[in-house]
């Protein structure tokens, strides 16, 4: 009897040969600068250049929840609007301009994604509440592993939620230009919801996609590298 025992490549997600040796600069807008700014994070570009970064991962640019609320400032985790801006940070032409002299610079621009949870004042929960994960009392759902009080999980059971998300990355890639994302605990959503992500994405441009997340399921069809925290933030590309 014959059998098939040639080995199949598993991991199908095409490396871009810039992203090998890639080294990741992280920026939070809002304690980069004394003013919080896109523009002071624009005036920086040469110098992180020059620090060798290669791709330039902003953590969240969007309006914060104001629901809930840890402390003064809040989360930029717990996102109000995912098509919208934090007008602390400046507004869509100040981002525009920031993704544009970062390319000037080779440099590559990819944004925190948190598709996991939304802020509590998310308009989402108003307009589409089956979104949202319920607890057995029926009430939304903060993430029960972490003191995270001030966000709910969304049910990626639902099909139109998916469909969103994917069109709220996909705006981004398209209206801005960005090279990519970082995924905030990519481990909280499913697998195939990445690989659904990937390909209406790449469809667009090609991305880098970065998972916060230690599983090396992810680098199938999605990631192109992951991370996670008890690996000291070592960066691993398959």
């Amino acid at each position: 009897m014959t059998y098939q025992t040639a080995p199949k490549k598993i991991y199908r997600v095409t490396q871009p040969e810039w992203s090998k040796n890639a080294v990741i600069y992280q920026v939070n807008t809002r304690q980069f600068s004394a003013s919080g700014t896109f523009k002071e994070v624009t005036s920086s570009l040469s110098h992180i250049c020059d620090l060798g970064a290669d791709i330039l991962w902003l953590m969240p640019v969007h309006p914060i929840g104001e629901k809930n609320r840890k402390g003064k400032l809040g989360s930029p985790y717990a996102v109000k609007d995912y098509l919208g801006i934090n007008p602390e940070f400046g507004n869509a032409d100040d981002f525009k301009e920031l993704v544009q002299e970062a390319h000037k610079r080779n440099l590559k621009v990819i944004l925190d994604w948190v598709p996991n949870h939304s802020a509590w004042d998310n308009p989402l929960v108003d307009t589409h509440p089956h979104w949202y994960a319920r607890d057995h009392h029926g009430a939304f759902r903060p993430s029960p592993w972490w003191d995270w009080s001030d966000i709910i999980e969304f049910d990626y059971d639902q099909p139109a939620l998916r469909e969103y998300m994917i069109n709220a990355m996909g705006y981004w890639v398209e209206c801005f230009d960005i090279d990519g994302f970082r995924c905030d605990v990519a481990g909280y959503v499913p697998n195939d919801f990445w690989h659904q992500a990937r390909v209406a994405l790449d469809a667009i441009k090609p991305v880098f996609m970065l998972a916060e997340w230690e599983n090396r399921d992810l680098h199938e069809t999605a990631f192109n590298m992951t991370y996670a925290w008890s690996w000291n933030e070592t960066m691993h590309e398959l």
